[in-house]
C-alpha cells in the first residue's frame, strides 16, 4: 500500500477552470513518432500519453499549426481533419486518468527547410538564415535563407494559430499553450538578429512584440474557457543565431506586461547552452524572478529540476508548479517517483527520435516492496 505524500508539489492548483491534482507538469517534448502521411497521431500516442497522466497537466509536443509551420520530420500538426480525430483518441485516453492535457501550437518560421514544405522556402520576419540544422527524409540538413513574411502572410499565419486552437478544443484538450521560444517564429520577431524590419512588426521592442501579442489574442478569442498559457525562454542561446541579450529579451518583458489576465499561465524555461547542458540553479531563480516581476498569474517552472529544487522553487514562491520534460521520458510514472522517493531511470538517448515502439512506450514503472505492508504479515 502507497502512503500519500506532503509534499508541495502534491497539493492542488486552480488552472483556469480545471483544478489541477498535483503540481507536477509534463512538458513538451518532440518525439518523432507521428510516421504517417497525415501527420496524425496513433495508438502509441495514447498509450505514450495516458503512461504519463499521473501528471496534474501534460503539454503536447510541439503541434504545427499548418504545413508551413513544420520543422522536422514525423511531427504531428494540428490543422487537419485527421489530426483532430487522432488527438481526440489521445484526449479520452488522459482525461481517463483524471490528467489536464494541453496542446502546444508551434511554428518554427525559418527552422526548417523546403524539403520538408513541399518546396517552398520557410516564412520569416526576414530573410536571415538561422543557420541550423533540421531533420528531413534525406537527413540533417542545414537552414537556408526563408522567405520574408508580407503582411499578408503573418495575417495568415495568425489566423492559422487561431485554427488550431479552435481545432485543440475540438479535439478534447483543455487549452493551449503557446511556443514562443527556442528560436522559432515567435522568438524570430522578438529578436533583433533575426527581425530587420521597418514595419509595424520590426524596430523597437514594441513591434517586435506585436506578432507574438496578436497571436495570443486570437488564440484566447478561439478557445473561450479553456486554459492559454505561453512558452518561454528568453536567455535560450544555441548557436549565433539564437543568442538572446538583454534587448531580445525586453521584447518578452513588453509582452509579459500586457497579456495581463488574458494568458492563463507563463511556463518559463531557464537558459542552457545546447541540447542537453545542465541548467544553472542561479539562472534558473533569476528568470522565475524576473516573470513575477512582470506578470500576476500561474508561473510554471522548468529547467533540469529535481524533487528538492522543485519542492524549494514552489516553497519560495517561485512558481506555482513545476515541469519536468527529460525525466518523463524513462519515468512514465515520474509523479509517484516523486511522491515516494524513488529513483529515476535514464532515458537511452539514442531512441529519443528514431520512431516506433523501442524508447517510447516500454519503459517500465518502478516497483517498490512496501515495508508497512510486508510487517503486517
Amino acid at each position: 500500500m502507497e502512503r500519500p505524500t506532503t509534499s508541495h508539489l502534491f497539493t492542488s492548483l486552480t488552472l483556469g477552470e480545471r483544478t489541477l491534482a498535483n503540481r507536477v507538469v509534463m512538458a513538451p517534448m518532440t518525439r518523432a513518432r507521428t510516421t504517417n502521411a497525415a501527420s496524425a497521431p496513433t495508438q502509441i500516442h495514447e498509450t505514450y500519453y495516458g503512461q504519463r497522466a499521473g501528471a496534474g497537466m501534460i503539454v503536447s509536443e510541439g503541434l504545427a499549426v499548418s504545413r508551413d509551420a513544420i520543422g522536422g520530420i514525423n511531427l504531428p500538426g494540428l490543422f487537419s481533419h485527421e489530426q483532430v480525430a487522432g488527438w481526440s483518441s489521445v484526449t479520452d485516453a488522459v482525461h481517463g486518468t483524471g490528467s489536464a492535457l494541453i496542446a502546444q501550437l508551434v511554428h518554427v518560421g525559418a527552422m526548417s527547410h523546403r524539403d520538408l514544405l513541399g518546396g517552398r522556402l520557410p516564412l520569416a520576419p526576414s530573410s536571415i538564415n538561422p543557420a541550423g540544422k533540421v531533420s528531413t527524409a534525406s537527413g540533417r540538413v542545414s537552414t537556408e535563407s526563408p522567405r520574408a513574411m508580407s503582411v499578408d502572410d503573418i495575417e495568415r499565419t495568425i489566423a492559422d494559430y487561431a485554427s488550431a486552437a479552435r481545432n485543440a478544443m475540438r479535439a478534447g484538450f483543455d487549452g493551449v499553450e503557446i511556443h514562443a521560444h527556442r528560436g522559432y517564429l515567435i522568438s524570430q520577431f522578438a529578436n533583433p538578429r533575426s527581425n530587420r524590419r521597418t514595419d509595424g512588426y520590426g524596430g523597437d521592442v514594441k513591434a517586435r512584440s506585436r506578432f507574438f501579442l496578436e497571436v495570443v489574442r486570437a488564440v484566447s478569442e478561439s478557445i473561450g474557457t479553456g486554459i492559454l498559457g505561453i512558452k518561454i525562454a528568453p536567455y535560450w542561446t544555441e548557436g549565433e543565431a539564437h543568442v538572446f541579450d538583454d534587448d531580445s529579451s525586453a521584447a518578452y518583458d513588453y509582452a509579459l506586461t500586457e497579456v495581463g489576465k488574458t494568458v492563463s499561465y507563463v511556463h518559463a524555461m531557464a537558459p542552457r547552452t545546447s541540447a542537453w547542458a545542465d541548467f544553472v540553479a542561479e539562472d534558473r531563480t533569476a528568470l522565475l524572478q524576473r516573470v513575477r516581476s512582470k506578470f500576476d498569474g500561474t508561473v510554471i517552472a522548468n529547467g533540469g529540476f529535481n524533487a528538492e529544487s522543485a519542492e524549494a522553487v514552489l516553497d519560495a514562491g517561485f512558481a506555482d508548479a513545476v515541469s519536468f520534460g527529460l525525466p518523463f521520458v524513462a519515468n512514465p510514472d515520474l509523479p509517484r517517483r516523486l511522491a515516494l522517493g524513488l529513483p529515476w531511470a535514464d532515458p537511452d538517448r539514442s531512441s529519443m527520435y528514431v520512431g516506433g515502439t523501442a524508447g517510447y512506450i516500454d519503459y517500465p514503472t518502478a516497483t517498490i516492496a512496501d515495508p508497512l505492508a510486508a510487517a503486517d504479515h
